[in-house]
């Protein structure tokens, strides 16, 4: 997808292109994507597991493991391309202008210190001005905003010793204490249960709200996708196969896999009682992927042309892209 310019974009990620080096060959776990984010704006990135959402997110993170490389494309924050920079840059990038929630709270926590050393010790990392007590007292704030009760007692706590819901409020307090202008949230509210993450999905959109932060959602959950994102972007395969508002994705979907997505999604609203349809096939073999169009394989309106050749970006609207040979009217 072809990114947007204007002056108040924050985060725009061009043509970028992740490879995992394996010893039986080469994954191209994203494949060439591209999309950018304003500041105070809220991008859904949706598909399924293995489709390469959180790829793209390490990578502008630059937390990228081997055999994970990126093969190419560029990634430009505050103007800034991230790509480039050397570990210590990015070091001082993370946590204090870019931060990130993690799917597992439980991992991501350090076991053998307390909630509040951990908290203290990222916000002394990147002001290291601040005074210990002056640490302390804004973590303390942080844990109020994030919804936390007793918060004096919590910060002597270790990990283990707090529920999932609460673990997960400390990541986020954790991602925020240095007011970042990005937060890359990767699939946060998977692991807890409905109550609990329509209070953590409350709290982001608060906090967005507040302070004006741009915020990558992951998920796969299409129904957290129209609690709290502004645009959308499909992935599958390693591609965006569809970008465009809420309005655009959820009323007016175009791609054969975006559709399938939704009718596979229960809605409060249908009152036919209709059986949910699920995508028929397996998800694609990254090792030895077709030529063309990455969902080809388990399309019902597959042609020829899909399985040779991948599809051109198709511009539906000034908000609506999507890349399909039924809406292209481009020659292969």
């Amino acid at each position: 997808m072809t990114p947007e310019t204007n002056q108040n974009i924050l985060l725009e990620v061009r043509d970028l292109r992740v490879s995992f080096f394996t010893p039986v060959g080469e994954v191209k776990a994203v494949d060439g994507i591209s999309y950018s984010l304003r500041d105070g704006e809220v991008m859904g990135i949706v598909g399924e597991s293995g489709s390469g959402k959180s790829v793209e997110a390490y990578a502008v993170m630059g937390i990228l493991e081997a055999p994970g490389k990126v093969s190419g494309g560029s990634v430009y924050f505050e103007g800034k391309e991230l790509l480039s920079q050397s570990g210590k840059e990015m070091e001082k990038l993370r946590g204090s202008k870019l931060s990130m929630i993690f799917q597992n709270p439980m991992e991501s926590l350090n076991p053998v210190y307390t909630i509040g050393s951990q908290l203290v010790g990222v916000l002394r990392e990147h002001k290291g001005h601040l005074a210990f007590r002056d640490a302390w007292e804004k973590a303390l704030q942080m844990l109020i905003l994030v919804g936390i009760t007793n918060p004096e007692r919590r910060m002597k706590q270790y990990p283990h010793e707090l529920s999932g819901g609460m673990r997960q409020r400390v990541m986020i307090a954790m991602a925020l204490i240095c007011e970042p202008r990005l937060l890359i949230a990767d699939e946060p509210t998977t692991a807890l249960d409905v109550t609990i993450q329509a209070q953590i999905l409350e709290l982001m959109k608060r906090i967005k709200d507040k302070t004006r932060m741009a915020i990558v959602f992951i998920t796969h959950n299409l129904a957290v996708v129209a609690e709290i994102c502004d645009r959308v972007s499909v992935m599958y395969g390693g591609h965006i196969v569809e970008q465009g508002t809420v309005e655009d994705i959820f009323y007016d979907s175009r791609h054969p896999y975006t559709r399938g997505l939704l009718r596979s999604m229960p809605r409060i609203d249908d009152e036919t009682n209709q059986r949910l349809i699920p995508i028929e096939g397996t998800p694609i073999n990254m090792l030895e992927p077709n030529p063309g169009c990455p969902f080809a394989p388990r399309c019902d309106a597959c042609m020829k042309i899909c399985v040779r050749h991948l599809p051109p970006e198709t511009v539906l609207s000034e908000s609506h892209r999507t890349s399909c040979w039924l809406l292209s009217r481009e020659e292969p």
